[in-house]
């Protein structure tokens, strides 16, 4: 039995009421730029992440769930892991950076995406200043307009491998857990959402309830990749720097939609190291969208910490650019910061132009009705005039799928969450009974992209070794 869970259910109630109705401008009141003389914009976002392990000693099997940071600073001898002092400073460096910009009189921004492996990881460490030095940037007033969390799933987990009952429990357990640090006020600024390795569901049915669940918890735009997304005639997305609507669709004929910003470029870490949206903006000026004069916005996202660019050029690019910034001309915002200033324009979300998930129209080509099964019915007609159609490929890479070759972890994982939503299904389940805690908090654990990224060997075996006790929890 685990002792000292996360924070990632109970408070069931109180998260709703934080995420849910009309939260209006939080962003835009506090803004110090002059947006009438604002000609572009970009904005950054950093991820940081570290998976739970069962790796306190050699046997898996009896070992403890503890963070892969705590196993590489325990075994700095192994490969790249001296590295980990060096990642656990940039967890907690750019609350410095923020307040050190601001006291100089700069206008710095950026958006944090930390996964619920990492918060909880840093507190198992006895790393909890990382979590008090942000608390100076997210409860402070002062640094609202600096700094935006973006939500995230909670244990880092890819939308279209994990079942779709599991969706939701991932975005509330986040919010409860970050709630649990920085209070339901900070919270309720949560407005967007970060996904894991970037990636967007193709399959129509998987996309719609990945959307409502967005929608759902509250959040009001989600970051996509350039490349996931494709015109509603099936032909190439081109304007990547306007915000757009994501319309996802399902086989019944439902739909849902949410308003979405657009990641240029590819994955690689330079990008935000070197400060390339700043660069890239001070080409762009206002253009005509929707009958109205935007702001252009260039959006990035990289991993904080990984990659020698990020550990030691970033500091001081991200410092040169915030000295070189002012409050009109090119600027930066954060993400929520824009989408207000746009709609103050008196676009509404059902303005943006529509998108859907790139790949899609071709399935829709052969929907003849709207029925149960109508997209999986669609798909064997297109894979059966194209065997390489893929649907699991839409992320910040297109050569790799989350679902293929994975069946060893896949079929685990997918028994664990049937067991889990047999169990616990109901209306009056008490979400603080211990067992549907330690229960969730596996089943939330074996769904970690890094046990599918890192390919089979030990990762492999965590996965499995993590949903082995989630069923004997159930079997309890």
């Amino acid at each position: 039995m685990i002792k000292d869970f996360p924070p990632i259910c109970g408070s069931e109630k109180e998260i709703k009421e934080s995420t849910s109705g009309d939260r209006g401008n939080l962003y835009a009141p506090v803004s110090d730029l002059n947006i009438e003389r604002v000609q572009s914009s970009f904005g950054i976002a950093l991820h940081m992440h570290q998976p739970t392990i069962p790796a306190s000693s050699d046997d898996i099997s009896k070992a403890d769930l503890i963070s892969n940071l705590q196993y590489m600073m325990e075994h700095q001898h192994l490969g790249d892991n001296h590295n980990a002092p060096v990642f656990l400073w940039c967890y907690s460096r750019m609350s410095d950076f923020v307040r050190e910009l601001r006291n100089q009189g700069k206008t710095p921004r950026v958006m944090l995406d930390y996964s619920g492996n990492l918060l909880w990881g840093l507190k198992q460490m006895g790393e909890e200043k990382v979590l008090e030095n942000f608390k100076r940037v997210t409860s402070d007033e002062t640094y609202h307009r600096n700094v935006e969390w973006l939500g995230t799933m909670w244990s880092h987990a890819v939308v279209s491998s994990t079942p779709i009952p599991d969706i939701t429990l991932h975005m509330r357990a986040w919010q409860e857990h970050f709630a649990s640090i920085f209070g339901f006020e900070a919270l309720r600024r949560v407005k967007g959402f970060s996904p894991p390795e970037m990636h967007l569901p193709i399959h129509p049915d998987m996309c719609h309830e990945y959307v409502k669940a967005l929608k759902e918890c509250g959040y009001e735009w989600l970051m996509v990749q350039e490349h996931t997304i494709e015109n509603m005639d099936g032909t190439r997305f081109e304007r990547p720097y306007v915000p757009h609507r994501l319309v996802a669709g399902n086989s019944l004929g439902q739909i849902q939609q949410i308003p979405i910003l657009v990641k240029t470029k590819g994955s690689d870490t330079k990008l935000v190291a070197q400060m390339q949206p700043y660069y890239e903006a001070q080409t762009k000026a206002r253009e005509e969208y929707c009958s109205k004069n935007v702001i252009p916005y260039v959006l990035q996202i990289a991993d904080g910490e990984n990659g020698g660019v990020m550990m030691n050029e970033f500091p001081d690019a991200y410092k040169k650019v915030c000295h070189e910034l002012g409050k009109e001309g090119t600027v930066a915002m954060n993400g929520s910061e824009y989408m207000e200033f746009i709609k103050s324009t008196g676009l509404s979300e059902d303005d943006f132009l529509p998108v859907q998930p790139v790949s899609q129209s071709r399935i829709w080509e052969w929907v003849d009705d709207f029925s149960p099964g109508a997209a999986d019915r669609a798909i064997d007609k297109v894979n059966e005039r194209d065997p390489g159609f893929n649907l699991d490929k839409a992320s910040w890479t297109n050569d790799r799928s989350w679902v293929e070759g994975y069946k060893d972890i896949l079929d685990p994982i997918n028994e664990l969450s049937a067991a889990f939503h047999k169990r616990f299904d109901k209306a009056d389940i008490d979400t603080n009974d211990p067992i549907y805690k330690e229960a969730l908090l596996h089943l939330l654990l074996s769904q970690t992209s890094c046990f599918r990224y890192w390919g089979g060997g030990i990762w492999t075996e965590y996965a499995r070794e993590i949903c082995r006790r989630g069923m004997k929890v159930l079997d309890s």
